[in-house]
C-alpha cells in the first residue's frame, strides 16, 4: 500500500499552508532526508523533508496550491514492490487532470509542471479552458503565492508572464525569467508593494496578495491589542559608555587579525548589547519573565530572547536562548546568523518559536521611540529607538550627551507597573554601565 505524504504542521500556530514547490516530481526515488517541497505556512517559506524511502508515486497536491490543510494528503509514495497500480482511487487536486495519465518513468503529470497540449478531447470536442485561461479572461492572473510576493517586490505584471507551472499557473521561476527578459530594476527599500506611477494612470490602485505570514500577523496582533490590556512605560538611557565599550570591543578583534586575510571573530552592534542588558535584567526581575496562561502565570525559569527582524511583506523573531547566560561576542555572531536565515527564509521552527520576551529596535530607521504591540503569549516587548546625541543638564552645566529612548510594552495582567519599572531600572543599570555585562 502506498504510503500517505501528508501536509505537516511546521509550527505550533500552523493550520494550513501553501505548497509553493516540489523538488522532486513523479518517478524520483526518494531516500529518508531529501528535500522533497517547499512549503509557505505563517512564518517562512521551509523545506520538507522526506521520512520515508521510495518512488514518488503521485504527487495529489499540485505545486502553487494554496491555502492546504494540515495533514491533507499532498502525495503518496510507492515502497519497494509496488508498481502504479496501487495508486488507484487517489484523486489529485489542483484541477482536472489531464486527458491521458502521464508516464511515471517520464516524470510527468501534476508535479513535472507542463500544461496538456492539446485543448481538445478524444471526440474532438473542446475541453474546459484551464484555470489560467479561465482566470485570464475574466481579468485575473492564476500565480503560486511565491511568484506573486516576488513579482510585487520587483515589479513585474504578471499580467505578461507566461506561466510554466500546472495548468499554466506563473510559479517562481518564471518571474525571475520575466525579470531578466525585461531588466526590471528592483524597488527600493525592500517593501512589498508594486511600483506605482503617478500621473495619468487609469489603474489607481495595486492590489498586494496576503501570503500566510501577513494573514498571521494580521490576526494575532488585532487578538493582542483586543484582548490584552497593554500600558507603557519609556525610560532615557545614557549610551556613551556603551559606544565606547563597543568601539573598544570591535577594535580588539580586528586588532587580533591584524595582518592576516581573517574576519574579525565578531563585530558586536548597539543591539547585541541590548538583547544581554535585557537578559540580565530579566535574570534580576524574573517577574517579568513570564507569560498569561488564563488560570496560571506562566514565570519561565531560562531567559530566551525573541528579537524581531524585518522581512520582505512581514517580519519575525528569532529566539537568543539562554541569552543571559552568553558573551556578547557569542550573541552578536548568533543573532547575525538567525537574521540572515530568517531573511533567506531558513529557519527552524524551534528557532523562532518560543521566548518569553520580545526585543524591536527601531532606531537604525532613526525612530525616536514608538509602543510595540505585545507578541501573545509573551507580556513584555521592549521597543528601541535611535540613539542620538542631546544637551542635558550635569552639575550645573549644558553638555551634549548621547541618549537612547526605550519603551516597555507589558501586559497589564501580568506585569504590573511596578514590577515594569524594576525591570527598566535593571535594564538602564546594564546599559549605562556595559562593564557589568561582561564580568
Amino acid at each position: 500500500m502506498p504510503i500517505e505524504i501528508l501536509m505537516p504542521a511546521l509550527s505550533p500556530t500552523m493550520t494550513e499552508g501553501n505548497l509553493v514547490k516540489w523538488n522532486k516530481k513523479e518517478g524520483d526515488k526518494v531516500k529518508s532526508g531529501d528535500v522533497i517541497a517547499e512549503i509557505e505556512t505563517d512564518k517562512a517559506t521551509m523545506e520538507v523533508e522526506a521520512v520515508d524511502e521510495g518512488i514518488l508515486g503521485k504527487i495529489v497536491v499540485a505545486e502553487g496550491t494554496e491555502s492546504v490543510k494540515v495533514n491533507e494528503l499532498i502525495a503518496l509514495l510507492l515502497a519497494d514492490g509496488e508498481d502504479k497500480k496501487a495508486l488507484e482511487g487517489y484523486a489529485s487536486k489542483g484541477g482536472a487532470a489531464p486527458a491521458e495519465k502521464p508516464s511515471l518513468a517520464s516524470g510527468g503529470g501534476l508535479g513535472g509542471g507542463a500544461a496538456p497540449a492539446s485543448t481538445n478531447g478524444a471526440d474532438g470536442t473542446p475541453l474546459p479552458a484551464s484555470p489560467r485561461t479561465q482566470g485570464e479572461e475574466q481579468g485575473r492572473v492564476f500565480a503560486s503565492p511565491l511568484a506573486k510576493r516576488i513579482a510585487a517586490q520587483e515589479g513585474v505584471d504578471l499580467g505578461s508572464v507566461q506561466g510554466t507551472g500546472p495548468h499554466g499557473r506563473i510559479i517562481k521561476a518564471d518571474v525571475e525569467e520575466a525579470k531578466k527578459s525585461v531588466g526590471v530594476a528592483k524597488s527600493s527599500g525592500g517593501a512589498a508593494f508594486a511600483p506605482v506611477s503617478y500621473g495619468r494612470n487609469p489603474q489607481e490602485s495595486v492590489d498586494i496578495p496576503l501570503n500566510n505570514m501577513r494573514k498571521t500577523i494580521a490576526k494575532r496582533l488585532l487578538e493582542s491589542k483586543q484582548n490584552v490590556p497593554h500600558f507603557y512605560l519609556t525610560i532615557e538611557c545614557e549610551i556613551d559608555a556603551l559606544n565606547a565599550a563597543r568601539a573598544r570591543i570591535n577594535a580588539a578583534a580586528e586588532a587580533a587579525v591584524k595582518g592576516t586575510d581573517q574576519k574579525p571573530a565578531y563585530k558586536v552592534s548597539v543591539n547585541d548589547f541590548v538583547i544581554k542588558a535585557v537578559a540580565l535584567a530579566l535574570r534580576d526581575v524574573p517577574a517579568a519573565n513570564a507569560s498569561w496562561a488564563d488560570t496560571v502565570i506562566k514565570q519561565y525559569n531560562n531567559v530566551d530572547v525573541s528579537v524581531a527582524v524585518a522581512l520582505d511583506g512581514g517580519l519575525i523573531t528569532p529566539v537568543v536562548k539562554n541569552a543571559d547566560q552568553k558573551s556578547l561576542a557569542a550573541i552578536s555572531n548568533e543573532m547575525k546568523d538567525l537574521a540572515k536565515r530568517a531573511r533567506d527564509g531558513k529557519l527552524k521552527p524551534e528557532e523562532f518559536q518560543g521566548g518569553g520576551f520580545s526585543i524591536s529596535n527601531l532606531g537604525m530607521y532613526g525612530i525616536k521611540q514608538f509602543n510595540a504591540i505585545i507578541n501573545p503569549p509573551q507580556s513584555c516587548i521592549l521597543a528601541i529607538g535611535s540613539g542620538e546625541e542631546r544637551v542635558v543638564v550635569k552639575g550645573g552645566q549644558f553638555t551634549a550627551v548621547g541618549m537612547m529612548t526605550v519603551t516597555l510594552s507589558s501586559d497589564h495582567r501580568v506585569v504590573d507597573g511596578a514590577v515594569g519599572a524594576q525591570f527598566l531600572a535593571a535594564f538602564k543599570r546594564y546599559i549605562e554601565d556595559p562593564v557589568m555585562m561582561v564580568v
